[in-house]
């Protein structure tokens, strides 16, 4: 896709695209779905160049390109073209160039780039041995601050045969990252003249989210420094001068996790999100809004009465305001706390729209990414409370399809708890009652909003009503109600599911007898849980899934929240096991199931699918065991990404038989 928006005499000219009969949307419709990621406003605040990325059918892959807007909407550039990919686009702080990632010429892994902002052939910056995982200007435009992970074979050829891989740590696997042996990720600054680089951080800890001071004397960065960082999620702030043998400095000493530190622009203070546990691990917690000085005095939270998930924070250029993201119930908004007034204010709050991305462009006026449930992510700006879109991608492709209709409802489960819900149709008006599929969201720390959903969109324009449920455990409703489930998985969650289905039947929405159930991830978990305790379901998917809770300890990368939410099987084995209820009750079980797995998955291990495919085939109980190689915990390949839609609607047709 390669065009120029241009607005001329105050016009907006959308692309044009000659009228089509739109069809449901299915399967390989995605394939042409562009993704648009990772914006960046200019130093002047007149351009965004942000990453998008298209599928390529031919290499089966995503390959990203580099794009700028201009804030006043007129023009639209692509910047980088070829096979190779771009990401992680920057501005330079002079505003002259944009830098961004990219393997090309490269025998190293990714290297920094730099291009003049109008335009032409990219230079290589960098040719470093390890990973850059991340990558900061320092405001001279001058000097870069890297983090870099130890390169493999201490950045040596590697060896004809492959070592034994050796492993001593405590947390020793990790989704995509694999077997986690002795290397971490430090900080390091680049010089762009001389080439030089020095080390700045090292140690067996992992440094990250480096962000320079205003008048570039220091580094703000991420790091754990307890005597053993496997063991608990205790990041704290530090500080540190961008020099050799520098000794960094401690802002923080909170026992939970402080991240993402960003300095005001003017270099008085520091913003950052701060966990509202202290415990070494809790995965039911809220990130809450917290600012210090420079130097790490006067420290205190923004947003602790809000009593919800904040995010994606930002400066206004005068650093009087701090604008942040807020997860609540089924959405995503935007807020503003003034410094000096202490107090925060909303900026937008659509009612079927979620944000992220946010950056501030001057006094007033800030742009972001904003998804519905009819259109992925676009930029935006947000002005006075109103919103003007900024990019049309998704235009072309979404002219020839028809989306289903998308409406939030709410449920009350058995035990009188009120939940949240998102119902997707075929069309807005439901003439009888469908076959029905409840698809389960991940997390379990998590919610579904009202976003763009392809796989539920997917299935609803394949005949069926579909459902996303916020169960306690989800993010949006408070804390209370996400830590609702500790240490007691497959209980309340399973409540609130059904809760939900049994309204849809009851509104005439759902058909009772032809009922499906499915989920990713914790979405498997909860499938398992679901069908285990209610036979009712006459199809199920679990995908990414367990339940036979007892084997996956040291199995899969969660160590820290057995450890600390259930504690040692050997000395809880009661709890395990009652926990494992989907596996020790698999006689209960009646539902045809799919289970679905990426086999080098370590987040939830294949293993859990495995085992309750072959405990439903041993009982003869009609299932399917479908594997994609080399995927980890996220399918990424765009044609296993089509075939597991185009399976999930093979296997409920099968037993749910859709209108036509």
């Amino acid at each position: 896709m390669k065009y120029v928006l241009l607005i001329l005499g105050g016009l907006v000219f959308k692309p044009v695209f000659a009228q089509t009969v739109k069809k449901p949307l299915k399967p390989t419709d995605l394939y042409k779905q562009p993704t648009l990621m990772a914006p960046q406003l200019s130093p002047d605040g007149k351009w965004l160049v942000y990453e998008l990325s298209e599928v390529d059918t031919a290499k089966d892959k995503r390959v990203s390109h580099l794009w700028m807007q201009s804030f006043d909407g007129k023009q639209s550039i692509q910047l980088t073209y070829g096979d190779e990919p771009a990401s992680t686009p920057k501005w330079t702080p002079d505003g002259k160039s944009v830098s961004y990632l990219s393997e090309k010429d490269s025998k190293n892994g990714g290297q920094v780039w730099l291009m003049d902002r109008r335009g032409g052939e990219g230079l290589k910056l960098t040719d470093i041995k390890g990973e850059i995982e991340e990558y900061v200007w320092a405001p001279d435009s001058k000097r870069l601050a890297l983090i870099i992970k130890d390169p493999e074979n201490k950045g040596k050829e590697a060896p004809k045969t492959a070592p034994p891989i050796r492993i001593d740590r405590y947390h020793f696997k990790q989704d995509i990252d694999g077997y986690l042996q002795n290397r971490h990720s430090h900080l390091y600054v680049y010089d762009i003249n001389t080439k030089k680089i020095d080390t700045l951080t090292s140690g067996d800890m992992d440094d990250s989210s480096p962000q320079w001071s205003p008048d570039g004397k220091t580094i703000a960065y991420v790091s754990n420094h307890t005597l053993d960082p496997d063991r608990n999620e205790n990041t704290d702030i530090f500080t540190i001068e961008p020099k050799p043998c520098a000794e960094p400095k401690q802002l923080t000493t909170f026992t939970g996790h402080d991240i993402n530190p960003l300095w005001s622009p003017d270099g008085k203070h520091i913003a950052y999100l701060r966990s509202t546990s202290d415990a070494d691990y809790f995965i039911y917690q809220h990130d809450v809004l917290y600012l210090m000085d420079a130097d790490g005095k006067n420290n205190r939270p923004l947003t602790d009465q809000l009593d919800r998930p904040v995010s994606n924070i930002a400066w206004s250029k005068d650093s009087k305001d701090l604008e942040y993201v807020v997860s609540s119930d089924r959405i995503r908004y935007i807020n503003r706390y003034n410094v000096l007034l202490r107090k925060s204010v909303l900026v937008y709050k659509g009612n079927e729209c979620s944000f992220s991305d946010i950056a501030g462009h001057s006094l007033g006026v800030w742009v972001g990414r904003m998804t519905t449930p009819y259109m992925p992510n676009e930029l935006v700006a947000i002005e006075n409370g109103k919103i003007r879109r900024l990019t049309f991608h998704q235009e072309k492709w979404l002219s020839e399809v028809k989306l289903a209709y998308v409406k939030g409802f709410q449920s009350f489960s058995s035990d009188g708890t009120l939940v949240s819900g998102i119902l997707y149709t075929p069309d807005s008006v439901v003439t009888k009652k469908m076959p029905f599929i409840l698809y389960i969201h991940g997390g379990p720390t998590d919610q579904d909003e009202f976003e763009f959903d392809e796989i539920r969109q997917t299935l609803a324009c394949a005949g069926y009503a579909v459902a996303a449920v916020n169960y306690r455990g989800s993010t949006g409703r408070g804390i209370e109600y996400t830590k609702a489930i500790y240490a007691d998985w497959g209980n309340k969650e399973v409540k609130d599911l059904l809760g939900a289905v049994d309204e849809l039947v009851k509104l005439g929405i759902a058909d009772k007898d032809r009922l499906g159930i499915g989920g990713w991830s914790y979405g498997g978990i909860l499938t398992d849980y679901t069908i285990a305790t209610d036979p009712r379901f006459k199809a199920a998917s679990s995908g990414a899934g367990s339940a036979l809770q007892l084997s996956i300890y040291g199995s899969d990368q969660w160590i820290m929240q057995y450890d600390n939410e259930l504690g040692a099987p050997w000395k809880n084995a009661d709890k395990y096991i009652k926990l494992s209820y989907p596996f020790f009750h698999a006689d209960k079980i009646k539902t045809p199931t799919q289970f679905m797995s990426g086999l080098k998955d370590f987040n939830v291990p294949t293993g859990g699918g495995e085992q309750m495919y072959q405990a439903l085939r041993s009982q003869g109980i009609p299932t399917q065991l479908v594997l994609y190689p080399g995927q980890y915990h996220g399918i990424t390949v765009p044609s296993y990404q089509v075939d597991r839609l185009q399976r999930y609607i093979e296997w409920f047709d099968k037993y749910l038989s859709p209108s036509p």
